[in-house]
């Protein structure tokens, strides 16, 4: 498999998926950079290489072609800035404008195409468009690991127009190498954190995670269910009734395999759904009735700082609580510290997940982890054990 690192790109134009869908406010200026930012160092190895790069992304959900809060020209001037070159603007992903920007595109300049979704066969995987796509460029780069998951024509129907030149970007190579690394290299104990609101989005990962970690802590609404299907109180905390099996069925599979299952003791429970409400700690199988849980409590987040402190290779995903509310982030934090400070002794640790991801860049911990995951719907089907079109295509 080619690489970035590897490839001579003097002379070539390298046709890359990025994943530039940023959030946009109403004067169309963009609010959170990350995106973007993370995608800065590909293009510079491309361009200090002696090549050229066209980029091309999507942009939200445009229902019915183009739309102006949709249009990626809005990112051009924040790119050009950080790249130290003013990028060029198709105005149409596959029409004239960009063939002719393409056919003139001279080493060390960078064109950005239009919003791939203004066509709807970008998201049916369209060979055709694909294909019009791929005439573009002489090399094909996939740095958008964010869409690996989707079989679509640019992320991954595109790079068998490219049998030989076809390669990752920095993003999609460090993912995939820290989720394989996880998977399938993991040093011991292995702890995996699973947090948020429900345990039906995470049943697979579970599965997959119980023949791999040595430690399984849960928490976040998620604990619930397991802590109810043991015949626990939990008065009006989150729960899936159409579950309670399958948690058990959990527990039973951990205790077969010799895997450590840690459910919180205790929780912080409040009378209603507000940041202001009247809050105690209790034992986290005796909720009163009109009651809910929406953190960890203190006990709970000493144990499992301990499991976590032990371990030599930590995945984490979902917070622990209502983090976004002041009066319920203290598990969710107690964690992300547990897991910067293990890093620090020399634990390798994966963040994955949007609320896992937003809960360590608010508590300034991004530098103090070892890798945090940009996909979270393509890290989560990785950890599954699924096939990923965007990383099939690339690896063959």
């Amino acid at each position: 498999m080619k690489t970035i690192d590897t490839f001579d790109f003097k002379n070539k134009k390298v046709l890359v998926r990025v994943d530039f869908n940023v959030p946009l406010n109403d004067q169309f200026e963009i609010t959170d950079t990350n995106r973007i930012d993370a995608a800065i160092p590909t293009i510079k190895k491309i361009l200090k290489g002696g090549g050229s790069a066209i980029l091309m992304s999507h942009l939200g959900r445009p229902k019915e072609g183009p739309e102006e809060k949709f249009s990626l020209k809005h990112v051009v001037p924040y790119l050009s800035r950080e790249l130290d070159v003013q990028v060029k603007f198709a105005d149409d992903c596959i029409g004239q404008s960009a063939r002719d920007l393409a056919s003139g595109l001279k080493p060390g300049e960078v064109l950005l195409l239009e919003n791939l979704r203004f066509y709807k066969e970008e998201t049916k995987g369209d060979e055709e468009f694909s294909k019009k796509l791929a005439s573009l460029g002489d090399v094909y780069m996939n740095d958008a690991f964010g869409t690996a998951h989707r079989a679509h024509a640019s992320t991954a129907i595109i790079a068998q127009y490219f049998p030989e030149d076809k390669m990752f970007g920095y993003i999609m190579e460090n993912e995939v190498k820290s989720i394989d690394r996880v998977l399938h290299d993991a040093r011991r104990p292995f702890t995996a954190i699973l947090g948020g609101a429900k345990v039906s989005g995470k049943i697979e990962i579970i599965n997959n995670l119980l023949d791999r970690v040595d430690n399984l802590i849960v928490g976040g609404g998620m604990m619930f269910t397991f802590i109810h299907a043991q015949g626990g109180h939990v008065g009006k905390s989150l729960i899936e009734d159409e579950l309670l099996e399958l948690a058990l069925h959990t527990i039973e599979g951990a205790h077969e395999r010799g895997v450590n299952l840690y459910l919180p003791t205790d929780a912080i429970i409040a009378d209603k759904f507000d940041n202001d409400a009247h809050t105690r700690i209790t034992v986290v199988d005796d909720i009163p009735d009109e009651w809910m849980g929406l953190d960890i409590g203190p006990d709970s987040v000493k144990h499992f700082s301990e499991v976590i402190k032990n371990s030599k290779t930590i995945l984490w995903n979902g917070p622990m609580g209502v983090f976004e509310m002041e009066n319920f982030a203290a598990g969710t934090k107690a964690i992300a510290l547990a897991v910067a400070e293990a890093t620090s002794k020399g634990a390798f640790s994966l963040i994955g997940g949007g609320d896992s991801v937003a809960a360590i860049n608010k508590y300034n911990l991004k530098d103090k982890v070892s890798y945090v995951s940009t996909g979270g719907g393509a890290m989560l089907e990785y950890i599954e054990g699924k096939e990923l079109p965007g990383v099939k295509a690339i690896k063959g």
